[in-house]
């Protein structure tokens, strides 16, 4: 079983993939906020999988790997995008105690 760390730089190596993530010119038309839409659309993406697998299973249509799979990529999607949330809040909080 894979830790931890190791399975969120996973995720995030497979979301920067899919997503076309890293540092991208003006002129391609992607800004943080059209990359941040991206990140976020793919993980409600995951999560859907997740609970679609699993109602498939409850009807016995799905295969058990598939579904542990799918939901243990959402659950690691829930807490990279906890995680980030945090990491946010955190960054905002420090920059408002700032003396201006």
């Amino acid at each position: 079983m894979a830790t931890p760390i190791a399975g969120a730089i996973a995720a995030y190596a497979n979301a920067a993939k899919s997503t076309g993530a890293g540092i991208a010119p003006r002129e391609q038309g992607g800004g943080f906020g059209d990359l941040l839409k991206q990140s976020l659309e793919s993980s409600v993406n995951a999560v859907k999988e997740g609970e679609t697998q699993s109602m498939k299973a409850l009807d016995g249509k799905a295969d058990i790997g598939t579904v542990v799979n799918a939901v243990s990529n959402a659950e690691l999607t829930l807490q990279t995008v906890t995680a980030v949330r945090d990491r946010v809040i955190s960054a905002y909080q420090t920059i408002m105690q700032m003396p201006i």
